[in-house]
């Protein structure tokens, strides 16, 4: 569940959030409200970035058609065993 905070009391713990965020195993926006109704978003800068790398790859239709058809393939038992993946690749010594 998402935490809140209301942005009166926002202003003083801003600088204290990346503490926090640093103590948790998996830190979540929280999202500061005003009147109760969400009007931002804080969160940890690893989240932001891996939020805007997934809407970058799932706008990109290549790579959304290559992902849709890779996950049609394993559906349909059409893999590689990784000891011959590597053997093709050039990566057993």
């Amino acid at each position: 569940m998402t935490k809140t905070l209301p942005i009166t009391k926002a202003r003083y713990k801003l600088k204290d959030l990346s503490k926090e965020f640093a103590r948790e195993k998996e830190p979540e926006a929280v999202a500061v409200t005003r009147r109760g109704e969400p009007i931002l978003a804080v969160m940890p800068w690893d989240l932001y970035e891996s939020l805007i790398e997934t809407l970058e790859i799932m706008g990109d239709k290549d790579l959304m058609e290559g992902l849709q058809q890779s996950i049609r393939e394993i559906k349909e038992g059409k893999t590689i065993p990784w000891e011959e993946a590597k053997n093709d690749l050039g990566l057993e010594g």
